[in-house]
């Protein structure tokens, strides 16, 4: 891989990750956040959305929501576990997706929104490895546990 597509890579890994480390800490920093208003405003899949809604399961979703963001935007800023933390994360993009509605979730998009950019981004990173390209991954694989467990290696980036 040449420089310039290290670099590339290296740069969508970074704000990626930013954007998501932020939203993360935003969340636990913010007192009372909780998803409630997003999800009753569903204007697709309202009973899937009024399920995660409901008092006995939102404090749950809300917990999940806010440790999905940060741990996704900390794989990304260190470059580790990005074949797990890279789909679950396009995942997680696509289920923010989805109440908005169709054809047009938000005034300046039509179908595609940011949240399938950051998806797609996230594909990126993890169709190329991103974790290997300067990040911790490379020095993690070498530790005594992934020697051991060389399956576990696979998962490091």
């Amino acid at each position: 891989m040449l420089f310039y597509q290290k670099f590339a890579l290296v740069f969508l890994r970074l704000t990626l990750g930013w954007i998501f480390l932020y939203a993360g800490i935003s969340k636990f920093m913010t007192e009372n956040w909780s998803a409630i208003g997003f999800l009753k405003g569903a204007k697709m899949f309202q009973d899937l959305f009024g399920f995660f809604a409901d008092p006995s399961v939102l404090p749950y979703v809300n917990v999940i929501n806010k440790w999905a963001l940060l741990l996704l935007g900390l794989s990304l800023v260190l470059g580790i576990f990005i074949r797990i933390s890279a789909p679950l994360g396009a995942a997680l993009m696509v289920l923010y997706f989805l109440p908005r509605g169709l054809p047009k979730p938000d005034p300046t998009s039509f179908i595609v929104d940011s949240h399938w950019v950051y998806a797609a981004g996230l594909f990126v990173l993890a169709a190329f490895r991103a974790g290997r390209v300067w990040g911790i991954a490379p020095w993690c694989s070498k530790l005594p546990l992934c020697k051991k467990y060389p399956k576990f290696r696979a998962l490091l980036d």
